[in-house]
């Protein structure tokens, strides 16, 4: 009877999909009669099919790296794999990103500009206004939206950062995660930078857990995406596949196993200074910068090597010892899916677009580097030491510097070595410091013409470029939208002639205030100060043609043309929505933001299974009076586990009961602050509260109010609090409830920590907002 019914459940199941799948848009070829024997089939494809010997295409997209690490661009941190590829392929040598990793990626995926795709900024701070609020729109789809449209599977797999902060949490709406934007399959991480050994990933929309057995978190994602395509080539090995890889590194932190830091032990004892001068030499003998190119002066604050003392010198070189063997090992990854898919022989018919950094290597580190997480970077403030109390601090890690017991990040003197030779960093949009990085172009298949390329180009360029280079067409309609023009420029153009004259004339550059146009090899440009007016703001002028890495400002002795391009950049401000423009003396409050599900209620009610909640899509901690409010039941003694934490190991809060006692942890770059009660908790039903009441403060060590617990509205605890114990903003673990996710806040309990006792839900109310 069993049987009968599966059976007729099977031949109902294909009668209706014959029905779902042929609409009046694909007509049905066959004929249907009134049995099956009377019914011939179609012969129809249901899906797109791509056209024969289309070729597989896959992005790799690297993070923070800067122009002069690899040396594959003439660096001295080994890269042998993307020398293989350039060395078989096309080095561009004046190609731009945006200097910011969200926009370089929006622009990458859509081969639009970032203001045209509202994406500013890093997403987590989309401001509520046209150009500025983080919805990609539909009607400008991304490379995945198109190569599907043309038959291709889509896989993404590592950083993806461009989905709006809102639409984090478990509600949605997906339709622009990864799956909602083309992508078949998504393995990776949401935010800007995840740990390498405890990271935040999801799979599709789903949360999963984080344990990856030890493994570092880019062999992981070299693993997901080797399974992939695998998976996909054994089911159908003439489809091509679009890959969009883009893993962590070299994004802080900087972790990776000890064996790769040991490589470069005392390789960089010379210092930044000596640094920048080998890798000039290199890159003038590889023909990578002009043969006249100088160094400029070095970036402000930044120490001559020599002037350093020893402990200064020890603990530098040990973070770029750190970084060095990073990128190594993120080279040897991104070997093994090359040498995977020569082996299943695919790689001679694969588009392989390598872009070594979303933008120039990263100030995120200040002057010393730190050690821990990125706190130091969103308040200043919070740091009250000197800055060789600082230093002495960070040498007591010097061991572990890299490892998974820190979070590094290098100082700013490394961070203009590993740009060699440009000015400025990450951020900095009006430079090339901020926006020069290297491309190269592998497709042994369709580049016959190797070598160097210099035509100037831009991320919004990559999209037009794959899709002419594999003959896709871009449907007028993709998902119900009426599709716009793409704005980027291919470089199809320059793989057969590489002196063609070049294509791309005009391109604006603006990220918070710092600005920049340029055309036909003249670039004006201004440099924002964060906090100050723009009306202090002064523009620079440079000849590019002559001027390799903008050392001779000409404003002053060319006016006329350095008025042309203020008109034009006026022009492009206008068409792309460039304004407001951000990070004069207008605080960029949590108010002025995109806001979300959490932002715009003033309690939230949450419930056992949340976890890693992204820190600005869950309820706001930061620097305001909050309650946290846990409706529980303590079984006996024993009870005992997490009932909210957010943030890990290197900058957190936990609230949680602990040998019969109730008790929060503040961590702040790992400076760990303790607070609990001193009578044991009731047994039975119960409300445990914790209340933080803020008063603003200017330091970290001032009195910024007071914090209590509470047990069923009963106080029976209350200390005085400093600015940094409320600093409560963490950005690589996110939220949890019932449980500690990734790595613990405190090291007094050991991760996932989970509460023995009920939880029946956590309410967090705000008295006030920041």
């Amino acid at each position: 009877m069993q049987k009968h019914i599966f059976i007729g459940l099977l031949t109902s199941s294909i009668t209706f999909q014959v029905l779902a799948q042929h609409s009046p848009a694909q007509p049905f070829a066959g004929k249907a009669g009134k049995t099956l024997a009377e019914t011939t089939p179609g012969n129809k494809p249901f899906n797109p099919a791509a056209s024969k010997n289309a070729p597989n295409i896959v992005y790799i997209l690297l993070d923070d790296v800067g122009f002069g690490a690899s040396s594959t661009f003439g660096g001295l941190v080994e890269t042998p794999t993307f020398d293989s590829l350039a060395n078989n392929g096309i080095r561009y040598t004046n190609f731009h990103t945006t200097a910011i990793c969200s926009p370089t990626r929006a622009s990458l995926l859509t081969g639009r500009n970032h203001h045209s795709v509202n994406v500013n900024t890093v997403v987590d701070l989309a401001v509520d206004a046209p150009g500025h609020n983080g919805y990609m729109p539909f009607e400008k789809a991304t490379i995945a939206e198109i190569a599907r449209e043309n038959g291709y599977n889509t896989f993404a797999v590592g950083k993806w950062h461009v989905t709006p902060t809102p639409d984090l949490t478990g509600a949605g709406p997906f339709n622009r995660w990864p799956t909602g934007r083309g992508f078949d399959k998504f393995y990776g991480f949401m935010a800007g930078e995840t740990d390498q050994y405890t990271p935040m990933l999801w799979e599709n929309t789903s949360k999963i857990e984080p344990d990856l057995q030890g493994k570092h978190l880019t062999t992981v994602l070299v693993d997901k995406a080797i399974e992939y395509i695998a998976s996909q080539k054994s089911a159908a090995p003439e489809k091509p596949f679009l890959l969009y890889l883009t893993p962590g590194a070299t994004h802080g932190p900087h972790q990776v196993d000890k064996q790769w830091i040991d490589k470069y032990k005392g390789r960089f004892d010379g210092g930044w200074d000596k640094y920048r001068e080998e890798v000039l030499a290199r890159q003038k003998k590889l023909g990578i910068v002009p043969a006249n190119t100088t160094l400029p002066v070095r970036n402000t604050g930044v120490k001559a090597w020599d002037s350093l003392s020893a402990i200064e010198k020890k603990v530098f070189a040990r973070f770029f010892e750190a970084y060095a063997g990073f990128l190594s090992h993120t080279d040897y990854e991104i070997g093994r899916l090359i040498s995977f898919l020569k082996n299943i022989n695919q790689l001679n018919n694969t588009l392989v677009v390598l872009i070594i950094g979303d933008n120039g290597a990263s100030k995120e580190g200040g002057l010393t580097g730190h050690a821990y997480g990125i706190n130091e970077y969103i308040d200043g403030s919070l740091f009250s030491e000197k800055y060789e109390d600082r230093i002495q601090e960070i040498a007591k890690l010097y061991d572990d510097i890299g490892s998974s017991k820190t979070g590094p990040n290098y100082p700013a003197g490394w961070a203009q070595a590993a740009n060699t030779p440009f000015r400025y960093l990450k951020q900095d949009a009006n430079s090339e410091g901020g926006t020069r990085n290297p491309l190269i172009l592998f497709y042994p298949n369709g580049i016959k013409e190797k070598g160097i390329r210099t035509q100037y180009s831009h991320i919004n360029s990559v999209t037009p470029t794959a899709i002419d280079i594999a003959h896709l067409t871009v449907p007028e309609v993709i998902n119900g939208y009426k599709q716009e023009p793409l704005e980027g420029v291919s470089l199809a153009y320059t793989l057969t002639d590489a002196k063609a004259a070049g294509q791309h004339h005009i391109q604006y550059y603006e990220i918070s205030g710092s600005r920049a146009i340029y055309k036909d090899g003249w670039k004006a440009e201004v440099y924002h100060q964060t906090g100050t007016s723009f009306a202090n703001d002064k523009w620079e002028l440079y000849n590019l043609n002559e001027d390799f890495n903008e050392q001779k400002n000409l404003a002053a002795s060319e006016p006329d043309k350095l008025k042309e391009l203020q008109a034009l950049f006026e022009r492009e401000a206008q068409k792309y929505n460039l304004y407001p423009l951000l990070g004069d003396t207008t605080a960029r409050s949590f108010q002025k933001l995109t806001r979300g599900p959490f932002d715009v209620r003033r309690q939230a009610i949450l419930y056992p299974g949340v976890t890693q909640l992204p820190t600005r899509s869950a309820p706001v901690l930061y620097q305001h009076s909050f309650s946290i409010a846990a409706d529980v039941e303590i079984a006996n003694d024993n009870t005992e586990g997490v009932l909210l934490a957010v943030g890990g190991r290197f900058t957190g809060f936990s609230f949680f009961v602990q040998q019969g006692k109730l008790k929060v942890a503040h961590n702040n770059n790992g400076k760990l602050v303790y607070f609990e009660t001193t009578q044991s908790l009731p047994k039975g039903k119960a409300t445990l509260r914790y209340d933080l009441n803020y008063v603003r403060a200017q330091n970290a060590t001032d009195n910024a109010g007071t914090e209590s617990i509470y047990v069923n509205d009963i106080k029976i605890a209350e200390r005085a609090i400093t600015k940094a114990d409320a600093t409560i903003i963490p950005y690589d673990e996110g939220l949890d409830v019932g449980k500690d996710n990734g790595s613990p806040v405190a090291p007094v309990y050991k991760s996932p920590f989970v509460f023995t006792g009920q939880l029946n839900k956590v309410t967090v109310t705000h008295n006030s907002l920041p």
